[in-house]
């Protein structure tokens, strides 16, 4: 079975442009250095997902089109990945039903936190609805679209990444042990995290994403979660090894949802 994997968002916590900045990439005319925050949207035949609801969410489903939604995966509770879930009432209106959620446990408290009059016994007409799902590392489905979760380090924080058929997502992490490595190995399409060239505490430098993708092997690999001091699309791109990009907003590609 094929999906259509969007990217909705390849930016940073402050994306690109950000704000108040005067460096070449945040001044660019090139839309590919324009970067949301990191997201994507996932399609089958029957179903469509994304891949956590940024402080862009509304903007990104109005750009991309999009007039119906499944269900939504979260990586992990930071702002910038989840801070747009509210929006998810449009949704609900449209389908007349709460928006299945899927994240770990961390995450689900941070929603719940933060989201609160979502999650009470007496809720305000408007509010969005919520179904909130606590997963763990066994593999699950949403419709006709399976899914394996995999567990990253973002610093000493547990993030999710996703493995779906050939095609595998990560992103704010810095830290993969061999087991989870075990559960990309053989994926056709690697999405991951890589912030700038200099050392980060807590996500992959460019040449840390690009010696992942050689170790593990994988044909296609596209970058993400990219900051203004990465440089300009156009010159690191020009730089990378054959199959591996940097992805940019509004990039499109299908994969095989079968193992």
């Amino acid at each position: 079975m094929a999906l259509t994997i969007e990217f909705l968002g390849t930016g940073t916590s402050s994306g690109v442009p950000m704000i108040a900045c005067h460096c070449e990439v945040c001044l660019s005319n090139n839309k590919k250095d324009n970067r949301l925050r990191s997201s994507i949207l996932i399609k089958s035949e029957q179903t469509t997902i994304v891949i956590d609801t940024t402080p862009d969410f509304r903007y990104q489903m109005l750009r991309s089109g999009v007039k119906h939604l499944d269900a939504v995966l979260f990586t992990h509770s930071h702002k910038d990945h989840i801070a747009g879930l509210d929006d998810i009432k449009a949704f609900n209106f449209i389908s007349q039903r709460p928006m299945p959620l899927f994240g770990n446990e961390e995450t689900a408290d941070a929603l719940k936190r933060d989201f609160y009059y979502a999650f009470t016994d007496k809720k305000y007409p408007g509010i969005p609805e919520l179904d909130l799902q606590v997963i763990n590392k066994e593999p699950f489905a949403i419709s006709d679209i399976n899914i394996i979760p995999i567990t990253v380090k973002h610093l000493n924080m547990e993030v999710l990444g996703y493995r779906f058929g050939n095609f595998t997502y990560i992103t704010d992490a810095n830290f993969i042990s061999e087991e989870e490595k075990d559960k990309i190995r053989g994926s056709e399409i690697l999405i991951v995290n890589a912030l700038r060239k200099e050392k980060h505490l807590s996500h992959f430098t460019l040449q840390e994403a690009i010696d992942l993708s050689i170790e593990l092997d994988i044909p296609t690999t596209y970058f993400t979660h990219i900051s203004h001091q990465m440089g300009l699309h156009d010159e690191v791109s020009s730089t990378l090894p054959k199959g591996i990009s940097l992805g940019y907003d509004g990039l499109v590609f299908c994969v095989n949802n079968t193992l």
